[in-house]
């Protein structure tokens, strides 16, 4: 059983106590053997079992207020200055920028294949008063080729191709590979050597960790998700929704 470091933390310090002969700068795990530091950290656990569920109910409760806080905070900001989201990340759209939709989304997700479908449609009628900007957010976890595709793409965007790349990844999310990467760069007549060199850089991989980033601090936790001027929601959107929230920002509501 692996346990959480904050946990791992209070349990040494227990541990401090409940084992005698501890000098000064010295651990309870370094005086015990591995297998005998597990035994007595498991030998808590057994033995007070609330004590310990309370603590990590307690170290829970504070995690999520300072992530509300900072969640908060964040939009708070996006709500005085949308265009504190664009960033450098790629936008189509109204050039104003009164309006502002950023898109958290993940290439290899089908929810985000079929919200890009939606956001498509709605940007074709909408494209006058809104701003699309997208935001990586692979779910590495659960997507092999969630952040490729990422990479991919940002390599596509500085070659000025994001949005023809972006299309194409979700429309044949079945074929997501190195191979398809390839044939797209060379089908959309991009740089393949630049292509190869900036999807493999740390350029790319440290532009996509910010994007992920911001997300998480706005409180993304799956994809797709949105910020419109500062409104957050999750989910594949339908288009008289979107327009709806667009009329809203639009009135000063």
């Amino acid at each position: 059983m692996r346990l959480p470091p904050y946990l791992l933390s209070a349990l040494v310090a227990l541990l401090l106590i409940i084992t005698s002969c501890v000098s000064s700068g010295q651990s309870a795990s370094a005086q015990l053997s591995d297998a005998q530091f597990e035994n007595k950290v498991l030998e808590i656990i057994r033995k007070n079992p609330q004590v310990i569920l309370d603590s990590v109910q307690s170290y829970q409760r504070s995690q999520a207020q300072q992530e509300e806080q900072l969640r908060d905070k964040v939009l708070s900001q996006i709500r005085q200055e949308p265009r504190l989201l664009l960033r450098n990340s790629p936008v189509t759209g109204s050039a104003s920028q009164k309006i502002i939709m950023a898109e958290f989304s993940d290439f290899e997700c089908p929810y985000c294949s079929k919200a890009q479908a939606v956001v498509k449609e709605f940007m074709a009628k909408n494209q006058n008063d809104v701003t699309l900007v997208y935001k990586h957010f692979p779910l590495t976890e659960i997507h092999a080729q969630a952040e490729p595709a990422a990479m991919a793409a940002w390599a596509a965007f500085q070659q000025g191709k994001f949005w023809e790349y972006h299309d194409a990844l979700f429309q044949q999310q079945s074929k997501l590979g190195e191979e398809y990467y390839l044939e797209l760069a060379k089908s959309l007549n991009l740089d393949v050597d630049k292509f190869n060199r900036d999807r493999k850089s740390a350029e790319a991989k440290a532009a996509i960790k910010k994007d992920f980033e911001l997300g998480k601090s706005l409180g993304v936790r799956g994809t797709p998700s949105f910020v419109i001027n500062g409104i957050f929601f999750s989910g594949a959107p339908n288009v008289k929704d979107l327009e709806a929230l667009v009329a809203q920002i639009k009135s000063g509501k």
